[in-house]
């Protein structure tokens, strides 16, 4: 499990991680580039101190301080260098130009081990200066070396004022990420806070929307979300809240039926075969209805079938027709077909196209006044099917509502029908819709 942080905790180590590194290679980039700056600059004045001095050595002079270099001072130290005389005992022999106190001072750091021609371009300490020197062969005398040297104390001391400025730059930066992580942390938890203490009450059942007033898009985007899922919730637990009533209200009447005509039977007030014929015809409606309600609740869980085999929707009318004609005869309803001569193939299961289109059949029929029309047609890519009556079709103060669960129209009997057929045409991508046209026109379109 990974480590969980506060916010603050890591916005701190982040912006202060980002700004120490960032700072930090500019520092390194800094003191690399001053330092090959410096050393090249360096080596080019001391060759050249070394060449002029040679020369004073080679015309037989002893000193430089009748002849002058025929360099400029460099601009960067300020001076053209000096330079005397060792032997291989880093005894003084010749202090040709410069300083002589400085040239004492100098020659004395050397001796028989330190003092070679690699040393071109070292910078060596010198009480509290610093010199950068140069070592070649003496020209004129063997086993001596000429010594050449620049003093650069001030340009190396104005690198360290800079490193200095730059670990006070890094501080500061440090200080300021620390201030503003803070800021930054509070700015964001704050939201997060409200948000998680409005997500527990939604958990705790408090589904009122609240006003967020947040800068953050994010944050108000997600107080929106939030606010709508409470919304969709309330409207769900309405939903649950009224299912609960209706079912309650639809199993009462036909349980106080099997009761009464039951007490009739013990009580001997009601002739025996005509209560239990009663109590057998509502037991079959209670039966259906929760047979309904039960399909009802396994199918807002169920998928589509993928595997299921493609059958012709003509057949499956055709049966839901046989099994309904003798309710429809007894109403004097007649069936007209419109079907297409090819199969109306759809991949569903049997037992689902049943259901819904035995509803729609068994509805139309309630309603109709002589004729229940069914058309099954396949349309390019599409699969249509309706069922029509004649009747006086759907009320506008119903027709929002009939798909609604336990929503019950004028002469409905327990609002489920109509529910589980919608139910069965999403399960299958479909769209089911209700409309007036000279009676009840239901359309599904796969």
């Amino acid at each position: 499990m990974k480590k969980r942080w506060h916010i603050q905790t890591r916005l701190l180590f982040t912006l202060i991680t980002f700004t120490v590194a960032i700072l930090l290679t500019v520092g390194v980039a800094f003191n690399l580039s001053v330092h090959g700056y410096i050393r090249s600059r360096v080596t080019a004045q001391l060759d050249a101190v070394s060449e002029n001095a040679s020369a004073v050595r080679k015309d037989g002079t002893h000193a430089m301080n009748g002849r002058r270099f025929d360099r400029e001072p460099d601009r960067i130290f300020g001076t053209t260098g000096s330079a005397f005389v060792v032997d291989d005992q880093g005894t003084l022999v010749n202090p040709m130009h410069g300083d002589e106190e400085i040239i004492r001072s100098l020659s004395e750091y050397f001796n028989s081990d330190n003092i070679n021609e690699e040393m071109h371009g070292r910078i060596i300490s010198v009480g509290d200066e610093k010199y950068a020197v140069s070592v070649t062969d003496d020209p004129i005398q063997t086993g001596c070396y000429l010594v050449s040297y620049m003093d650069v104390t001030q340009i190396l001391a104005f690198t360290s004022r800079i490193n200095r400025v730059l670990l006070v730059i890094i501080l500061v930066a440090i200080f300021i990420s620390v201030i503003l992580s803070r800021h930054f942390a509070k700015s964001f938890a704050a939201p997060v806070q409200e948000l998680s203490a409005f997500a527990c009450e939604i958990g705790e059942g408090n589904l009122i929307p609240k006003e967020f007033a947040f800068r953050d898009i994010e944050f108000a985007g997600l107080a929106d979300s939030m606010n709508h899922m409470a919304s969709e919730l309330q409207a769900a637990k309405q939903k649950q809240e009224t299912l609960f009533q209706n079912v309650s209200h639809e199993l009462r009447t036909p349980l106080t039926s099997i009761r009464g005509n039951a007490e009739g039977i013990v009580y001997g007030v009601m002739e025996p075969q005509t209560a239990a014929r009663v109590i057998l015809a509502e037991s079959d409606k209670l039966g259906g209805m929760v047979e309904d309600i039960l399909y009802l609740s396994r199918i807002g869980k169920a998928v589509p079938d993928t595997e299921a085999e493609p059958i012709d929707l003509r057949e499956v009318l055709s049966l839901c027709v046989s099994e309904q004609r003798a309710d429809a005869e007894s109403r004097g309803i007649a069936f007209r077909f419109d079907f297409d001569e090819d199969p109306v193939l759809l991949s569903i299961r049997e037992q689902d196209a049943l259901r819904m289109f035995g509803n729609l059949i068994s509805n139309a029929i309630r309603y109709a006044a002589t004729a229940v029309t069914l058309v099954c047609r396949t349309d390019h890519d599409r699969v249509y099917v309706s069922v029509s009556d004649d009747g006086e079709g759907i009320s506008a103060e119903d027709l929002p509502h009939i798909f609604e669960r336990f929503y019950k129209g004028k002469g409905g009997r327990h609002g489920i029908g109509l529910a589980i057929a919608q139910s069965v045409a999403e399960m299958y991508h479909g769209e089911l819709t209700a409309r007036n046209d000279g009676g009840a026109v239901f359309e599904v379109i796969f």
